[in-house]
């Protein structure tokens, strides 16, 4: 028999809120410092420069923007699970909008200033339920924010990885969120309840078919910290590679999840 059907994941609309805008804000404040020569180095997105990763780190919070621009849709048609699976279809689309605003754009702190200033003045004028159109359907403006931590966790992290010295600090609700929302995302993907997955101190969640685990330690155990599953789950790690470095542990023999991975890249 299937394991029940778990309600959906809800997030505060709030918190969620102020970590867009934290994390927003702490990358603002990084660029701020960068140099015309760190802006130029390559990072680990394709032939992307840091001025690139950056403006794309503008561009998927001003899509909360564009979507508002757009008529509301009748009805919802999407949940949020659906998005982390609906970005590759537009990565060509993505990567040529990328490119233009980058080389449009001078300032890039500016930019990044105006963009958190524009999206404070637009959750104030419109509610949570206000649907929006967007690349996974129509969901509602609370829910499409949550998408936004994870794209500014993952970012903020390419931006570490590509500028020798540079530690751009997550924001601990905005980490959190995308931890949540890619660990049920996996759930989603390969439901079951054979082998659980640990992502202290944020996510939990069981996954894969097989014997249902009720009590006691489970036969089948993942765990890992935050960033290395947020890693995982967007393709910026190999689940060999997190194993040979001990990133993670996996224990039992429905644990190997790397057929899984990534959720979305």
């Amino acid at each position: 028999m299937p394991p029940a059907r778990k309600r959906p994941r809800t997030y505060d609309p709030a918190r969620t809120r102020a970590a867009v805008l934290a994390q927003l804000g702490a990358v603002r404040e990084a660029v701020r410092t960068l140099t015309p020569g760190q802006l130029a180095l390559p990072t680990r997105l394709g032939d992307w420069t840091v001025r690139e990763l950056v403006a794309h780190i503008g561009m998927a919070v001003t899509a909360v923007g564009r979507s508002l621009d757009l008529p509301e849709p009748a009805r919802q048609d999407a949940v949020l699970l659906d998005w982390p699976r609906a970005s590759a279809p537009y990565a060509a689309a993505i990567d040529e909008f990328t490119r233009r605003l980058a080389a449009g754009t001078p300032d890039l702190t500016a930019y990044l200033g105006d963009i958190g200033r524009t999206l404070e003045r637009q959750l104030d004028e419109h509610p949570g339920t206000r649907l929006l159109a967007t690349n996974a359907g129509a969901l509602p403006l609370a829910d499409y924010l949550v998408t936004r931590t994870v794209e500014l966790v993952v970012h903020t992290d390419d931006l570490n990885a590509a500028v020798p010295g540079l530690e751009v600090p997550h924001d601990r609700q905005a980490l959190a969120a995308a931890t949540r929302l890619l660990a049920d995302a996996l759930a989603a993907r390969a439901p079951g309840g054979s082998t659980e997955v640990r992502v202290p101190p944020y996510a939990v969640v069981q996954c894969v078919e097989g014997p249902r685990h009720t009590r006691g330690t489970p036969p089948n155990v993942v765990e890992t910290d935050p960033l290395t599953w947020v890693r995982l789950a967007t393709g910026r790690l190999s689940w060999h590679d997190a194993l040979e470095t001990a990133r993670l542990s996996a224990s039992g023999e429905r644990a190997d999840l790397g057929a899984l991975l990534p959720l979305m890249a």
